[in-house]
């Protein structure tokens, strides 16, 4: 399965990550050199939750970004009457 969010579309991101090395111009040095670039990847926050789906429980795969912009209703399991201590 694709790591991709089911509501924002949000997937995973290129990029990379450079190392350098030497002292800045200035601090008094003669500049920064790259040594290597290496090709890694952003991976989104997703997480499973059960959300609420045309009025019943279905579950998604949803960025942590979603959830705390309230874009998803979790579901929400009701207690049946007869259970619920009186």
């Amino acid at each position: 399965m694709s790591r991709v969010c089911q509501i924002c579309g949000k997937k995973t991101g290129f990029g990379q990550s450079v190392k350098r090395r030497g002292k800045a111009k200035y601090l008094g040095g003669v500049g920064r050199k790259i040594t290597g670039i290496k090709r890694r990847r952003f991976k989104p926050n997703l997480q499973y939750i059960r959300a609420e789906v045309n009025g019943g429980c279905k579950r998604v795969r949803v960025c942590a970004g979603c959830i705390k912009a309230g874009k998803i209703k979790k579901w929400a399991r009701v207690k049946p009457e007869a259970e619920a201590v009186a």
